[in-house]
């Protein structure tokens, strides 16, 4: 044990030896370009700056491929933005929510303490009742549409169309729209709650050292045809990448703060869950990196396709992981369709009431993980970490495993899952990754390496 200690104490040391990116030439920043008068109360260290201009390594991932993923590395001085506000990062993002996905200039936004996408432009913090149509209240919601008295089939009429409109109202509110060449990098305690960012049709972004927490939807949508009992359905993400390319998600803590879907009532024998994924990579999204980041304690924490309708999604979706904490994750670590997905060097901890499974195999996924480790509680076997949602193949290489009580020691996943159902699935998804950057560690070392340096607050600054 004192070997393996040393071991992984080296490793630390040399992995931040390493440097964490490729430096961009950083422009003549230093008295942070910005028109907010807050900007001037939050000066940026020379460590700060350097790395709001980081572009992703060569190599690291499937972001790195095409032109690579820079970010707004190349931004003037006069786009470089600290904010502490939803009005300051709407401003530093372009200006109108509306229109943000579509602005291109190179820009750096440096979050600084909190902000809440639930604030107006006066800094009132709304609750759900500001968001919701004149026509929506949830005791009328489930009044209308209790099961036993609609049955099972989708709500529709006033009630549901209030809903929706009510949905639009929150969507306008608390997605935060992202365009092109975007750096958004947290300062120390940097915290996004209470919103999306969402980057669509957004090709070069960044997204660095951030604590998201209780992305929430007020009005969550029953599906009473959802599984044999039905469920509450929720819209919003923590980050969601939608048709677009080259994005590095990296170093940032994911979780639902002090409002998890566990404390939920339950409505109509379900629990009302208010959260949905934490980044999911839908609508022909592809070349995306997310690298050293911490997800703890959340339902569900990563799509990777949408849809199993065979169309636009073939040849998109190529995803690389590497370097996470998936931390009492109970589902979709992540769930995949259509992309070639390279999953190395992450680290598991599972177990707990509700886990259902990490991999997910879906349609004509492709599915490489290599050097993962799994420490398992209670109750939790091998052959649930991986789920067939309609797929064949997923190569499994080096991975370890430690069960509740035991040791760990090297499983073959797809061996110990064909061993308790059928169908089987095959052990080669039919491609091998190019695109890493630095040593893949074995995997014995991955929970000391990654529970070290993965989460926001472990880049130097």
């Amino acid at each position: 044990m004192r070997r393996l200690a040393a071991a992984a104490a080296s490793t630390i040391v040399a992995l931040t030896a390493l440097p964490t990116a490729a430096l961009a030439q950083p422009s003549n920043d230093a008295g942070v370009g910005s028109h907010h008068e807050r900007d001037s109360r939050t000066p940026l260290s020379p460590s700060a700056r350097q790395l709001g201009r980081q572009a992703l390594p060569a190599g690291d991932g499937w972001a790195a491929a095409g032109p690579g993923t820079t970010g707004g590395s190349a931004a003037s001085a006069e786009q470089v933005h600290v904010v502490s506000s939803r009005a300051e990062l709407v401003a530093a993002l372009g200006g109108d929510n509306a229109t943000n996905a579509t602005n291109a200039t190179s820009k750096i936004v440096y979050v600084s303490g909190s902000v809440d996408g639930f604030e107006d432009a006066d800094g009132r913090l709304l609750d759900c009742t500001d968001l919701a149509d004149p026509g929506y209240s949830l005791e009328g919601y489930l009044a209308a549409y209790d099961p036993a008295v609609w049955g099972r089939v989708a709500p529709s009429g006033p009630l549901e169309e209030a809903r929706r409109r009510s949905v639009t109202n929150q969507t306008q509110q608390t997605q935060i729209n992202v365009g092109p060449n975007t750096t958004i990098i947290g300062l120390r305690g940097a915290r996004l709650t209470g919103l999306t960012l969402m980057i669509d049709r957004a090709t070069n972004v960044i997204v660095r050292n951030i604590t998201f927490d209780d992305a929430r939807d007020c009005f969550p949508a029953w599906s009473p045809t959802d599984g044999d009992a039905g469920n509450w359905n929720s819209q919003y993400d923590q980050i969601s990448v939608r048709r677009s390319e080259n994005v590095w998600i990296d170093h940032n803590t994911f979780t639902d703060g002090d409002n998890p879907d566990s404390a939920q009532p339950v409505y109509f024998g379900r629990s009302y869950q208010v959260h949905d994924g934490a980044v999911d990579i839908t609508h022909t999204a592809s070349l995306v990196t997310a690298s050293w980041n911490r997800f703890s304690g959340r339902d569900k924490l990563m799509l990777i396709g949408s849809s199993n309708t065979i169309g636009p999604d073939v040849g998109r979706l190529n995803v690389t992981l590497h370097h996470n904490l998936f931390d009492g994750g109970l589902q979709r670590l992540p769930r995949v369709r259509f992309g070639q997905v390279d999953v190395y060097n992450n680290a598991y901890q599972l177990g707990g009431d509700g886990f259902q499974y990490a991999i997910g195999v879906g349609v004509q996924s492709a599915v490489h993980a290599e050097n993962n480790h799994f420490t398992l509680g209670a109750g939790v076997d091998a052959a649930e970490l991986l789920h067939d949602w309609g797929g064949t193949a997923i190569t499994t290489r080096g991975n370890w495993v430690r069960s509740a009580g035991a040791p760990s020691r090297p499983v073959d996943l797809v061996a110990a899952y064909n061993d308790a159902h059928d169908p089987d699935l095959s052990p080669d998804a039919g491609w091998t990754p190019t695109l890493r950057h630095g040593p893949v560690l074995p995997a014995r070392l991955v929970p000391l390496v990654v529970g070290a340096l993965s989460g926001a607050g472990r880049l130097p600054r």
